[in-house]
């Protein structure tokens, strides 16, 4: 029989389910999110969204589940580890572990990712950007010097723990007075190359450099 639940525990359930749920509709089709009720091993699967292990509620509880409820050691986050679905299909799982204030283990939320369609977008991928470089002549669409005008870009943001198009226009006033001391403003179109890196027109970039 399972044990009778308390209010505490029956609302971290509640909450539990909600966001389970969330979870389903955001990754649906390739992620299945499993919330466990581990007050009743026997019935653990309390609901199921996206069923791509072909799982249904009422199901009991997996060997995690298990491990959890026997330790309330038990690491309570065990994430990306490697997994198959009963067709063979690779999958990719993260194991949530969810205490009550007792400490004790009541739920744990799971996600499996199907990883079959990424691996098929990893070898189209893999194949799309092959080029061979003694097909053609050497040549570049990327002005000189640009990548070095984008680097400083970056390593400026992050002093700042932000990113180039997050910048505000007071910090990309000093970043122009930077991007000049270093010379880099002299290299061919960098203008071009700093506005497209901060996301703002070719007129905002000289305007800050003023």
């Amino acid at each position: 029989m399972p044990k009778r639940k308390t209010p505490e525990q029956r609302l971290l359930l509640d909450q539990l389910q909600q966001i389970a749920q969330g979870l389903g509709e955001t990754f649906a089709p390739f992620c299945e999110v499993v919330v466990h009720d581990l007050l009743d091993p026997k019935h653990a699967v309390l609901a199921i969204h996206n069923p791509l292990s072909g799982r249904s509620a009422g199901l009991p509880a997996t060997e995690l589940g298990l491990a959890r409820i026997l330790d309330p050691d038990y690491p309570q986050v065990v994430a990306n580890y490697a997994n198959r679905f009963p067709d063979g299909r690779q999958a990719k799982s993260t194991s949530v572990g969810i205490k009550d204030s007792a400490g004790r283990y009541i739920a744990a939320l799971c996600m499996n990712v199907d990883l079959t369609l990424f691996h098929g977008f990893q070898t189209a991928m893999t194949q799309f950007v092959q080029v061979d470089a003694q097909a053609a002549p050497r040549e570049s669409l990327d002005p000189a010097g640009a990548d070095r005008i984008r680097e400083r870009i970056d390593q400026f943001a992050a002093r700042l723990a932000s990113t180039p198009r997050a910048l505000k226009a007071q910090d990309r006033r000093a970043l122009m007075a930077e991007l000049k001391a270093a010379g880099l403003l002299d290299l061919r179109r960098a203008m071009d190359t700093v506005a497209a890196h901060l996301g703002v027109s070719r007129a905002s970039v000289y305007s800050y450099a003023k």
